[in-house]
């Protein structure tokens, strides 16, 4: 009994560990400025030292809140931004992603392995090492310093392709069989059988895209110049270090939709992980 309290208070430690930064934040968004200025002190004036911080404030107040949301117009700009970005990455990456994956689960064709190991090479590779790349082909079609600029390169990730492609592999190859016996051609065969089966695995890459092109940053920051197409992620940085409590009701706002859609595709997140592991 004794081990299993001690492996619980271990658990219960670093799970307060993981918190740890949301509470921070949290607690800053809801801090008066006076109060939030007498504890990040030792930050703000650059004279080194500790700051002292209060999980529960003396003096809770929404003022951050009311400034970010009727004060601050530029945010709204921003947020709608980071809105279309991300919608506009998602929808492409159904049309685009959901059928390239389907293709390499269920069709044998000429030069299938080799395409499908460049896939997973391009997925492997971060943004730092195709930025030149990107960027040259963004100028050659006119796209630097627009959203689409940024979306569509979004459309073509290889990464919800790998993550849907292990779905479709496992519909069974008699079922749809026996739907091409009955008199289904390929396209019902992929929309009757195909999409609902691999619901799971589209949901999953979904959940997966949005947190990645909600919190974008790497790309908006080469590609973007005019401030007025930067999105959430970039509205952040620009905030003066005086205006920490706006800083942290920013942070907090952002925050909400990312673990609504992370706890709303939870179970489905599961099930990619599990489709990863399992081996036929």
């Amino acid at each position: 009994m004794k081990i299993k309290y001690l492996l619980n208070g271990i658990l219960a430690a670093l799970v307060f560990l993981a918190v740890f930064p949301i509470l921070f934040t949290v607690a800053g968004s809801i801090m008066g400025s006076q109060e939030l200025k007498q504890v990040l002190e030792p930050f703000l004036t650059g004279e080194g030292g500790y700051i002292s911080w209060k999980f529960l404030p003396l003096y809770p107040t929404l003022r951050a809140y009311i400034e970010v949301l009727l004060d601050s117009p530029e945010f709204f700009v921003m947020f709608w931004n980071s809105v279309k970005i991300t919608a506009g990455v998602l929808v492409g990456q159904i049309l685009i992603g959901v059928p390239a994956a389907w293709g390499f689960a269920k069709y044998k064709f000429p030069g299938k392995n080799v395409l499908f190991l460049i896939y997973i090479a391009l997925m492997m590779m971060p943004f730092q090492v195709l930025m030149l790349s990107n960027y040259l082909v963004l100028d050659g079609l006119g796209l630097l310093d627009t959203l689409a600029g940024i979306i569509l390169p979004g459309i073509f990730s290889t990464f919800p392709v790998f993550i849907m492609y292990r779905f479709f592999e496992g519909i069974p190859a008699a079922l749809l069989e026996a739907a091409r016996i009955d008199g289904a051609g390929e396209w019902l065969c992929f929309w009757k059988l195909g999409i609902p089966l691999g619901s799971p695995g589209i949901i999953s890459a979904l959940v997966l895209g949005f947190l990645e092109y909600w919190n974008l940053i790497e790309q908006p920051m080469a590609f973007l110049k005019n401030k007025e197409l930067w999105c959430l992620s970039l509205y952040l940085p620009e905030i003066d270090a005086s205006q920490a409590g706006k800083a942290f009701a920013v942070s907090v706002i952002v925050l909400i939709p990312a673990v609504l859609v992370f706890l709303a595709g939870q179970d489905y997140l599961e099930q990619g992980i599990i489709s990863t592991a399992i081996k036929e």
